[in-house]
């Protein structure tokens, strides 16, 4: 048997018989930055009754988030209870399978995220911002909420991008199911006792429902791909290619594994840069000074014209601002893993099964990397500022073998759409402050509105 070693964690302190449990349930960001501010770079926090008690270890530093998610990650698995709990409503994609599994999917999957190929996007991208923008101009719109704007913008971009033609089809039903999946994720992943999924209590009947939707119009448009006829590479949107996805080590994707792909990427594709692009542009809206840098490059560089892949390396500070909305608003607040065997972390002893918890929101937070944390400061971001701080004191593509592999595709999407905004519109804040939570991605709990003055440079 492994043998612990190091220091006893620290104890976040809780109610007797309760623990931290309401604590989290009413603001578990809060009570993390509380857990490190108090204690240091690994806490154990406990939440619950006895008997059905959830023990979580919060690991702060950067150094503690790289050896999770990179020195040590074969020790740190995906195996707790709410990964297990969105497997079982998304499916096996790339998301959340492992071992073999995930090495088979990653390799067929690979080729489709090179650089060319996601290069090749840009001009659906920036179709989809075109569309938006004059939606929003022919709406004569004295004020929108960009957090929704870009939410619809994102998810019409990726599915435009998964499925070409098809893509109002696959946003309708989309825009209806995620929310509802993502809250019985929600409810189930942080519950410590949870009715078997087919028993038919009102939740799960109303769950089935929602995923039967969602499944259908998937498979729907699969079969259509799949029985189209077309010789392999006529088709250019993703689900054609992952549908021709093949090699003699790993074989194809059957039609289910195609499904939990398509759902993977719809999920992770589209809310992780809607979170970014609708915080970039609050920020923006609360900072003068920086939108005024922000317009004047894209004035600059772009001159009236629609930006390109190509565009991305001249638009530094465009890109500053996005990293920096990404720092303080991190799509992914806390990324979960389970321990297979002792270890330590920071001279701190982590049990063998241990749950553990890196937290982009602390970390991106933590004094010893960030100077007045909460201070918009886009500069926070130049190649040297980059260079002098550690690794993993910025993570929200996660990171080691499991980081996003959809990365450069959400810089490339969000770089083109904050540009493009830019170009057409000034605007301020309405709401200064917006809540959020954390769900399956980080969640607003309010509107981040903003008054729109078009522009015509």
């Amino acid at each position: 048997m492994a043998i612990t070693t190091g220091a006893e964690a620290p104890e976040l302190a809780g109610l007797p018989l309760l623990g931290s449990m309401f604590d989290l349930k009413n603001d578990s960001l809060g009570t993390f930055l509380r857990a490190r501010r108090d204690h240091g770079d690994v806490v154990r926090i406990n939440a619950g009754p006895p008997g059905i008690r959830a023990t979580v270890y919060g690991v702060f530093s950067a150094e503690g988030a790289q050896q999770v998610l990179a020195g040590e990650s074969a020790n740190f698995r995906k195996d707790n209870a709410f990964y297990q709990e969105v497997r079982d409503s998304f499916g096996n994609g790339l998301l959340t399978s492992q071992d073999d599994d995930y090495l088979r999917q990653r390799r067929l999957v690979q080729p489709l995220f090179t650089r060319r190929r996601v290069d090749s996007y840009a001009a659906a991208i920036a179709a989809e911002v075109i569309t938006l923008t004059e939606e929003w101009r022919e709406a004569d719109a004295a004020s929108v909420d960009v957090l929704q704007g870009m939410a619809r913008l994102a998810l019409r971009a990726v599915a435009r991008i998964l499925f070409g033609t098809d893509v109002d089809a696959a946003v309708e039903i989309v825009e209806r199911s995620f929310p509802e999946v993502g809250a019985y994720v929600l409810r189930r992943g942080y519950s410590p006792l949870n009715a078997p999924r087919d028993w038919p209590t009102p939740g799960n009947r109303r769950a089935a429902t929602v995923h039967r939707a969602l499944y259908e119009v998937c498979d729907r448009i699969i079969a259509e791909r799949r029985g189209s006829g077309r010789a392999p590479g006529d088709g250019q949107d993703l689900l054609t290619l992952l549908v021709e996805a093949e090699n003699a080590e790993d074989g194809s994707f059957d039609a289910t594994e195609l499904r939990e792909q398509v759902l993977i990427f719809l999920l992770a594709g589209h809310e992780t840069t809607a979170t970014s692009l609708g915080f970039a542009l609050h920020l923006l809206a609360l900072h003068p000074e920086e939108r005024k840098r922000a317009h004047d490059e894209v004035d600059r560089v772009l001159a009236g014209r629609t930006p390109g892949a190509a565009d991305l390396d001249s638009l530094p500070y465009v890109t500053r601002v996005l990293k920096e909305a990404m720092r303080l608003f991190p799509a992914a607040p806390v990324i979960g893993r389970r321990a297979v065997a002792a270890t330590s972390i920071g001279g701190v002893a982590v049990p063998a099964g241990a749950d553990v918890i890196v937290a982009p929101w602390v970390t991106h937070r933590h004094p010893d990397y960030w100077e007045d944390a909460e201070r918009f400061d886009p500069d926070r971001f130049t190649p040297e500022a980059e260079a002098a701080r550690p690794r993993y004191a910025w993570f929200p593509f996660g990171g080691g073998p499991r980081a996003c592999i959809g990365q450069h595709f959400s810089m490339l999407e969000s770089v083109i759409a904050l540009a493009m905004i830019l170009q057409r519109y000034d605007f301020e804040a309405v709401d200064t402050v917006v809540p959020v939570a954390p769900a399956i991605t980080l969640q607003a709990a309010g509107p981040a509105r903003c008054r729109l003055t078009p522009r015509t440079a």
